[in-house]
């Protein structure tokens, strides 16, 4: 004999209690003579509750079937679902089409017909955190050998944050009057800051001219074919973001810390790469030199003191490869609850791999999935997203090589997704693998008069670099010239030159 208390089965054989799965028959029950009831009373549920949150598949499908004409703009009721499923034998076990009857019996009031449908929703919640806790537990014994611990630990987290944020009851609308008060704060912001930038600053004054800064929740891609300088030009802006951050917080105070810092997940370079890269552009010291030691005594002297100027710049450097999704999102989490965080940069996103546990069935479908969760992330912490992408090699086949959106690599949801979308060219790359040779020429004059056009090309695009802003949800597109010298793989505003030569 099995007695029945509450969610526990009793068992005298066993002695021992079994749990059973959380559940709420009668708040389903109740729902559902609500609904029919009273058809309106289905707009304070259909935001958040669907059939499959019913402990009762046979509750399930009537909702589902009260959902569906309902949003049809059709009436349903008792009679009208009675010749839905008279036929089709889903509510044989329950007594048939008599047990719409009952349902309305069941109906203690439609005002309190959100509160059955948070109930419901609660505890298919519930139910899903137990299924989740018996995946992670039966992982952890081996039943997927394919998983390593970290691995699991990323899987269960993704499978967490993939729960919250599915058909979440939470969010809807502000009022209008909300928007427009964040909406003048901002506009205050960009008035009273130096430079009128509304977001965080690049460090390049054109481009925070053409975008206003870097703003919370935008994902920002910035592709290139290699060579062109992604990475320097990323460098650059996340330095620049963490200079920003530095200054506004001397400005509140000489001992007050920044209010965020900036994240660079660098999946091609170490930490101490991307750190002898940085020291290289701020001291003007080639990086090659600076890794042979071949440097001067004042050059080492301008290196120690450019680093300890930068020494205490808010940024964190991850140099983790092929990083996934979920323990990005885990540490960025982590970094903002700890220290603050203000901007995410990425070098680059086809380095990445998705979440644990998720098995895209190509190589377009894994962007796809990798490109969401970047703006996903953007928006869930607040902060502009800044990650890197390569460019399919269809530029190198035409004459202009200067990039366009159909070159994104392997995704076009790489555009959809992005509310930004950059690319860095220099005709100098190009046109320095064009320089003649003399062997190519029938005599002399013709050579030199090549090599001649060929130099005074070189000294127009000479450290030159064009920044196409190819989309901008939020603003224009179009061009923003750059500097970049080479030997230090440095970019900086164009007029700023003749004063850093001045400086150093």
């Amino acid at each position: 004999m099995l007695v029945r208390s509450m969610n526990t089965i009793e068992s005298p054989l066993l002695g021992l209690s079994q749990r059973l799965p959380p559940s709420n028959v009668q708040a389903e029950q109740a729902l559902l003579g609500a609904l029919l009831a009273n058809n309106k009373a289905y707009e304070r549920v259909s935001e958040f509750l669907v059939g499959e949150h019913f402990v009762d598949p046979v509750n399930g499908r009537i909702f589902a079937a009260i959902a569906r004409r309902i949003e049809a703009g059709q009436l349903a009721d008792a009679v009208t679902l009675k010749a839905e499923f008279e036929h089709s034998g889903v509510l044989d076990e329950v007594g048939g089409t008599a047990y719409l009857a009952q349902l309305l019996t069941a109906m203690v009031g439609i005002i309190n017909a959100g509160e059955y449908g948070r109930a419901i929703h609660d505890a298919w919640l519930r139910r899903q955190l137990i299924d989740l806790g018996e995946t992670v537990v039966n992982r952890a014994f081996g039943a997927e050998d394919t998983l390593d611990g970290r691995a699991q630990v990323e899987a269960a987290e993704q499978s967490l944050f993939d729960l919250a944020t599915r058909n979440a009851a939470e969010g809807g609308f502000i009022t209008f009057e909300r928007a427009l008060v964040e909406a003048i704060t901002a506009a205050e912001r960009a008035f009273r800051r130096a430079g009128h930038v509304s977001g965080l600053s690049t460090g390049l004054r054109d481009l925070d001219n053409k975008m206003g800064g870097l703003h919370p929740s935008d994902l920002l891609v910035l592709a290139g074919r290699p060579g062109m300088g992604k990475t320097a030009l990323a460098t650059k802006i996340a330095y620049g973001a963490a200079q920003a951050l530095m200054q506004e917080a001397r400005r509140s105070g000489s001992d007050a810390e920044p209010r965020g810092g900036v994240a660079v997940f660098s999946l091609e370079m170490s930490a101490e790469q991307l750190a002898t890269r940085l020291l290289a552009e701020e001291a003007k010291v080639s990086s090659d030199r600076i890794r042979r030691g071949d440097i001067a005594q004042r050059d080492f002297d301008r290196i120690v003191q450019v680093s300890r100027e930068i020494a205490a710049l808010p940024m964190h450097i991850d140099d983790t490869p092929a990083i996934t999704l979920s323990a990005m999102r885990t540490r960025c989490r982590r970094l903002k609850r700890t220290r603050g965080l203000s901007l995410v940069v990425i070098d680059y996103l086809q380095l990445m791999r998705p979440a644990a546990g998720a098995r895209p069935e190509n190589r377009v479908l894994e962007i796809s999935h990798i490109t969401q969760g970047l703006k996903a992330l953007a928006k869930e912490l607040q902060v502009p997203v800044l990650a890197l992408s390569q460019l399919s090699r269809a530029v190198e086949n035409r004459e202009d090589k200067r990039p366009q959106l159909a070159d994104l690599r392997e995704s076009g949801t790489i555009e959809q997704d992005a509310d930004a979308v950059m690319f860095i060219y220099r005709d100098e790359y190009y046109l320095q693998q064009r320089m003649p040779k003399e062997i190519a020429f029938e005599d002399k004059e013709k050579y030199y008069a090549a090599r001649q056009k060929w130099d005074a090309d070189m000294g127009e695009v000479y450290n030159r670099a064009e920044l196409l802003i190819a989309k901008q949800r939020h603003g224009p597109t179009g061009k923003v010239d750059l500097l970049f010298e080479a030997e230090f793989t440095r970019f900086s505003d164009i007029d700023l030159q003749h004063r850093d030569d001045t400086l150093h």
